[in-house]
C-alpha cells in the first residue's frame, strides 16, 4: 500500500483531504517502512502500538511482523479508512483517541494482555513529538523500543552528546531512558503531501534502568531544565535561580566539590555531571 499510486487510490476512493492542523503527511516509500520495520525488532510474540496511523501504510507492515497492532488516531475522518485496509488483519485494533489524552496503562492493559514485549512505532506528527515521546517515557510503560520517523533536527537534539548546539534537556531526558540510534534520513518526496523538511527514524532502545542513579527524578529535570534556561550563559548563572542569587558564592563553591566548573555551559555537562550537581543541590537546601 505505501506507493504513491495506491496512496492517492484510497485518499480520491475515500474523498479525504489533507488537515494542515494534525500535521497529515503519509509514507509513501516502502523501503523506509522496511527500515523501521527492522530496527524495530518484532516477530510474533510482540506487540506494537502505533500513534497517527494515517490511511494505515505503517499499521499494515506492523500487521505482517508482530502478534498484536494497536493504531491509535486523532481524526475520525480517518477510522473508516482504516477500517476497510486492515480489514484482512483481525489481530490489528484501531483506537480513535488522542494519545496525550490516552490513559496509557489501562489501553495495554486492554490491548497487551499477554504480550511481555511491546514496541511503540510511528510515523509522529512533528507539532506534537516532544510531548508524546516524553509521555511515553515518563509513564514507566512496559516498552521494549520507540522507532519513530520525526523532524530530522529533532532526531539529531534525541541523540546529540554533550559539547554541541544540538544538545540540550531532550538529550538528557531521552537518554537518561533510552539510548538512542539513528537509523536513516527520509527526504521530503518520501511523503504525501511532502514536508518542507526531511525526517529521520531513530531508535530508543529503553534501558532496563536509568542511565544515572537519582534520589528524586523530578528535582533532577528540574536542574537540566534550568541549567538550559539560556544556554549562553554560565551554569551557575542559571542555577541561581534555584539556589537564590544570595547564595550563588556558595553555588560555585558546590559545584566545583562536583567537579563542575561554574562558568561552563550546561550544554558541556554529561548526565552523570548533572546527576552529582543535583544531588548536591538538594544536600545544601538549594533546591
Amino acid at each position: 500500500m505505501a506507493t504513491s499510486s495506491r496512496t492517492k487510490e484510497i485518499i480520491r476512493k475515500h474523498g479525504f483531504t489533507f488537515k494542515k492542523s494534525l500535521g497529515q503527511n503519509f509514507l509513501i516509500d516502502l523501503s523506509v517502512l522496511d527500515r523501521i520495520i527492522d530496527a524495530a525488532g518484532l516477530d510474533e510474540t510482540k506487540g506494537a502500538l502505533e500513534v497517527g496511523p494515517g490511511i494505515g501504510s505503517l499499521t499494515e507492515q506492523l500487521a505482517q511482523a508482530a502478534g498484536k497492532v494497536t493504531a491509535v488516531e486523532i481524526d475520525r475522518r480517518l477510522i473508516p479508512i482504516l477500517g476497510d485496509v486492515l480489514s484482512p488483519y483481525p489481530h490489528v485494533s484501531v483506537v480513535h483517541s488522542d494519545i496525550l489524552k490516552t490513559d496509557l496503562k489501562k489501553l495495554w492493559e486492554e490491548q497487551f494482555s499477554g504480550f511481555a514485549k511491546v514496541s511503540v512505532v510511528a510515523n509522529l506528527p512533528y507539532y506534537v513529538t516532544t510531548p508524546i515521546i516524553m509521555k511515553l517515557l515518563e509513564e514507566q510503560l512496559p516498552i521494549e523500543n520507540i522507532v519513530v520517523m520525526v523532524q530530522k533536527e529533532v532526531a539529531e537534539r534525541m541523540a546529540a552528546k554533550p559539547g554541541g548546539k544540538e544538545y540540550g534537556s531532550l538529550s538528557i531526558a531521552v537518554q537518561y531512558y533510552c539510548e538512542p540510534e539513528l537509523v536513516c534520513i527520509v527526504p521530503g518526496k518520501a511523503f504525501i503531501p511532502p514536508p518542507n523538511v526531511d525526517s529521520a527514524v531513530i531508535k530508543l532502545r529503553r534501558r532496563t534502568e536509568p542511565a544515572v542513579a537519582v534520589s528524586d527524578e523530578a528535582k533532577f529535570f528540574r536542574v537540566v531544565q534550568t541549567a538550559f534556561t539560556q544556554r549562553r550563559k554560565t551554569l551557575s548563572n542559571n542555577l541561581s535561580a534555584l539556589s537564590g542569587k544570595e547564595r550563588k558564592g556558595e553555588l560555585g563553591e558546590l559545584l566545583q566539590s562536583c567537579g563542575v566548573q561554574p562558568e561552563r555551559r550546561a550544554e558541556t555537562l554529561s548526565l552523570d555531571e548533572f546527576a552529582r550537581v543535583t544531588e548536591a543541590l538538594e544536600a545544601h537546601g538549594m533546591l
